[in-house]
């Protein structure tokens, strides 16, 4: 097999004869995709196979908005509307439903004090002498302790206005050591009538804190100085308030039914009430000024960081930090103590009746 010359067909590597019949254009033989014989040339088919163009898929029938959604964020759909539902149900349960106290730091129970009076308080108050929080205060416990009762005498304003002004005067500091200053004040709307009047109440509470020998200052540890309205943030307030006034929740509270006194930390205040400051308490009899002494060094005892306690032995002198506005006996403390809220526990049902005392440091 020699090379083939210019204008020759290619070579198939199959025989072919040179002189070939003349072709019938009807011939079945030359239509496309007729059978070949072994004489037809090997030749490409005339009309060549194209591949028909790939199919447009269908396009995707339109989603729905939830089905976008749901493509979109998955399972996060089904639970928004979830959350929105129960954010629902908290806010009205939360609407209809009592506002429960905030416990001060420190203490053991929502709305007792951590350094209390006579009585334990309740409630919160925020840094401005506000309420923070609206509560339902508990059902006042009736108890049948006959010296808790508030003696007979002469009458006094059952509520004020809810305020206090500060009763001008200063004083010299008294005593030495860690220093605490203090106003005195008188809640507004009291007729002066009653308890003399505004400079017989501040006399009063400046004499006693004054006292070096049997007051607070007596061991040297501390010092006190009566400051006026001038004076930024003194350690605390003696204030002289209505029973109205008292039986807030955010002041003394009245859980028990017996007037009492007490000194409310979030407050900054001694809260002496004015029903037992004017009628004192039947332990001390007649002793009016033995009863206010008492009842101004038990709260400012607390302002100083003194808990409650109990009679030490019979017949001996009561600490200052007994409630003596109750009585002098440990069974009848113990016994108003037991109430929720209370200091339970710190007095024990022992039996044991002291004798009324005024001061710290008692002195024959």
């Amino acid at each position: 097999m020699g090379s083939s010359e210019p204008g020759d067909p290619p070579r198939t590597g199959q025989y072919r004869p040179s002189k070939a019949p003349a072709l019938r254009v009807d011939e079945d033989r030359y239509r496309p995709g007729g059978r070949r014989t072994s004489a037809e040339p090997l030749s490409a088919s005339w009309k060549p196979h194209v591949e028909a163009p790939a199919e447009k898929p269908a396009e995707a029938a339109p989603q729905s908005g939830i089905a976008k959604l749901t493509k979109t964020y998955g399972w996060r759909v089904y639970a928004l509307p979830i959350l929105v539902v129960l954010t629902v149900l908290v806010v009205v349960n939360t609407a209809n439903s009592p506002a429960q106290p905030i416990a001060e730091q420190g203490t053991s129970a929502p709305g007792a004090e951590s350094a209390g009076g006579d009585t334990p308080g309740s409630g919160a108050i925020d840094g401005n002498g506000e309420q923070a929080i609206p509560e339902n205060p508990a059902t006042p416990v009736d108890l049948k302790v006959p010296t808790a009762d508030l003696p007979e005498g002469i009458p006094f304003t059952q509520a004020g206005a809810g305020k206090w002004h500060v009763v001008p005067g200063t004083g010299p500091k008294v005593g030495t050591g860690k220093l605490y200053t203090y106003t005195v004040e008188v809640e507004d709307g009291i007729d002066p009538a009653s308890y003399a009047g505004d400079d017989a109440f501040a006399t009063a509470v400046q004499g006693t804190l004054s006292n070096p020998a049997q007051g607070w200052t007596w061991d040297g540890k501390i010092a006190f100085q009566r400051v006026d309205g001038n004076f930024p943030n003194p350690s605390f307030k003696v204030s002289l308030t209505t029973p109205e006034t008292t039986h807030r929740p955010d002041a003394c509270g009245f859980q028990i039914k017996f007037e009492a006194s007490c000194y409310r930390k979030s407050l900054g205040r001694v809260l002496i009430n004015l029903a037992r400051w004017v009628r004192g308490a039947k332990a001390y009899g007649a002793d009016m000024t033995g009863y206010r002494q008492y009842a101004i060094n038990h709260e400012v005892g607390h302002a100083l960081g003194n808990q409650h306690v109990g009679c030490p032995g019979t017949d001996q002198p009561a600490p200052v930090m007994m409630q003596q506005s109750f009585g002098v006996n440990d069974d009848y403390v113990a016994m108003l103590n037991d109430i929720p809220g209370g200091d339970k526990g710190k007095v024990a049902k022992d039996g044991r009746i002291c004798k009324t005392n005024s001061w710290p440091n008692p002195t024959p």
